[in-house]
């Protein structure tokens, strides 16, 4: 692209009257997202873990505050996220755009309350649940798009089938990169099954390249927490209002195609302004696709309506 083509918030169309959910809204990239979001007209639902922040987020941010609602969501937790949805099915008749952006990073191995993995539950597990328990608001949405954050370390990762849960060897980055490759995966899977049925609703991928967050520090321990405190976020990390631009895009923009990825546009997708970017080859297997949509169906106990 050259300089006159990149693409920044200031080229989101005008959102008056569409509804957006964004998931791990009260700070980082999904605070970003939300801003620019209101900015343009949109009324927002934060879906956060802790709504005492998410008060104090949406009190943070210089846009209609009537525009925004906080409501509370565990995504580890399947129960959160059912009443969560149950919730947003009673205020909204429709939906327009699902944002899967709340994520946990490399903690010490931890299990949900329904036994599974953290980062696989709340990565994973939980946008898929989510996203399947509101799919058929999104279809009576205009222009309806579900955005699913990955990363780049999608691309270090693979689904260890035969141990989800890490009880016969957990890494605290292997398992966050396990994560990051089934978000990959389920997008890019909801694309094609999406495609299938000729309806509406449109799956797009987004990564944020190397963002400073709150992500890194909050749950992350040992060697992690030292490289992404000391040298990292301090010295190559872009700040959350370009890292989301990606998401922004791929959320907003007229000329996304479903099943696209959106990353940035700099040396090795650190950072830069949202262009159109490559899944691994492995993220894009249809076999991989189906088996994790599958055990996805099994441990959630979600079936996407019509799909």
């Amino acid at each position: 692209m050259t300089d006159k083509q990149r693409w920044t918030a200031d080229r989101i169309p005008d959102q008056t009257g569409r509804v957006f959910v964004v998931t791990g809204a009260n700070s980082g990239l999904g605070l970003a997202t939300t801003r620019e979001l209101a900015r343009r007209g949109a009324r927002v639902i934060l879906a956060v873990r802790d709504e005492e922040k998410g008060r104090r987020a949406v009190e943070s941010l210089d846009v209609d505050a009537r525009l925004l609602a906080v409501r509370r969501i565990d995504l580890a937790d399947l129960d959160s996220v059912r009443a969560f949805a149950d919730r947003v099915r009673t205020e909204h008749p429709r939906l327009d755009v699902l944002v899967n952006n709340a994520g946990v990073m490399a903690p010490p191995r931890t299990l949900s309350p329904q036994g599974h993995e953290l980062q696989f539950a709340a990565n994973h597990l939980g946008h898929f649940a989510l996203t399947g328990l509101l799919l058929d608001l999104l279809a009576s949405g205009t222009d309806p798009r579900v955005v699913t954050v990955s990363s780049i370390n999608h691309r270090q990762g693979a689904l260890r089938f035969d141990d989800l849960s890490g009880e016969r060897g957990y890494a605290p980055m292997a398992f966050y990169n396990q994560s990051k490759f089934a978000n990959a995966v389920f997008g890019k899977e909801l694309h094609r099954r999406l495609s299938a049925t000729a309806g509406p609703v449109r799956s797009v991928l987004a990564h944020p390249g190397y963002t400073a967050t709150s992500l890194q520090m909050k749950d992350t321990s040992g060697l992690a927490k030292l490289f992404f405190g000391r040298i990292g976020n301090p010295l190559l990390a872009q700040r959350p209002e370009r890292g989301a631009l990606p998401q922004l895009y791929a959320a907003t923009d007229p000329s996304v195609a479903g099943g696209e990825f959106i990353g940035p546009d700099g040396m090795g997708e650190l950072r830069g302004h949202p262009t159109r970017v490559r899944l691994s080859d492995a993220a894009d297997d249809p076999g991989t696709g189906r088996r994790l949509w599958e055990e996805s169906e099994r441990l959630t106990g979600v079936r996407f309506p019509g799909l």
